[in-house]
């Protein structure tokens, strides 16, 4: 029988690596320890990120290459004992994950019972993954109502589902949209509608889900909006414009915008909810990047 001691192994395995594959493990430990460092705390999407991977590996690849925070979709079609292990084994945090989305909308009343029962099955999730936030959506427009009685109905609909938040020491984040390219005939645009119906809840477990590219499509003056509204942000996700593509490579400069974030005193999660134009390693380059300043 032929025994190899340790060090022979060793040396075979390393002459079995190119100098390429080499250099390509340092980049990749050099861009992690990178995002590591970064002042911006960044939570992978992991629906959009290394998409073509079943959706743990999605995870486990956003952990190597860095992250350690997850948000994604709904709840309902996730393994979640899948996801508490990597919670408890791997310390992956999960950010938020959306629990009520455009229709039924929150902003018909007839809705309102449905939506206190499922955003109760969906803090039990939360709670079960250690997750201390999900995105509610207001919902599309309702025939026969105006928009200023579709608003009064998310803020009616919000102060039933507070209670339930609250219970479950669960912060829900309202996340108004963009009519001019993804969600036209929705009922919520821009952070000056929201910003009043959350004062108007008036409670610490209804916030803001601030997506940044959402708002630049539908009001703009991103820095200056994000200080008018300070005391209803919750969460922030980001993507360029135009193309829902990771910062640096549309018209926002997010550099700019990262610093007033951090100027402002906003400690929170920023959501990649964006797709990596040249692939995830491309974008990661891109998002250091940005988050420098």
């Amino acid at each position: 029988m032929i025994q190899l001691d340790r060090r022979a192994i060793l040396a075979a395995s390393a002459a079995l690596l190119s100098p390429r594959t080499v250099r390509a493990q340092d980049r990749a430990a050099a861009s992690a320890e990178a995002v590591r460092k970064l002042k911006v705390r960044f939570a992978v999407n992991a629906e959009i990120w290394w998409g073509g991977l079943p959706f743990e590996q999605r995870i486990e690849r956003s952990l190597a290459a860095g992250f350690e925070r997850i948000e994604f979709w709904p709840w309902r079609n996730k393994d979640l004992a899948a996801l508490e292990k990597l919670s408890k084994d791997r310390g992956v945090k999960f950010a938020q994950f959306t629990a009520w989305g455009f229709d039924p909308g929150l902003c018909n009343p007839a809705n309102h019972q449905k939506a206190v029962d499922e955003v109760r099955e969906a803090c039990k999730a939360a709670n079960r993954i250690q997750c201390p936030m999900m995105t509610v959506v207001a919902g599309n427009d309702q025939k026969g109502m105006t928009r200023e009685q579709m608003h009064a109905h998310v803020t009616t609909g919000l102060k039933l589902l507070a209670p339930v938040a609250r219970d479950h020491n669960i912060t829900l984040i309202l996340e108004p949209m963009n009519g001019r390219v993804d969600h036209p005939g929705h009922c919520l645009y821009g952070s000056e509608a929201a910003v009043r119906i959350c004062r108007e809840v008036d409670s610490p477990h209804v916030k803001i889900n601030w997506d940044l590219y959402h708002m630049q499509l539908a009001e703009g003056d991103l820095c200056g909006r994000l200080k008018d509204g300070l005391d209803q942000l919750a969460y922030v996700q980001v993507a360029d414009t135009p193309g829902r593509n990771e910062p640096g490579t549309g018209e926002i400069f997010y550099p700019r915008v990262f610093r007033a974030l951090d100027e402002l005193g906003y400690k929170g999660v920023v959501g990649l909810e964006c797709w990596p134009k040249d692939g995830e390693e491309r974008a990661i380059e891109r998002l250091i990047a940005a988050a420098t300043w």
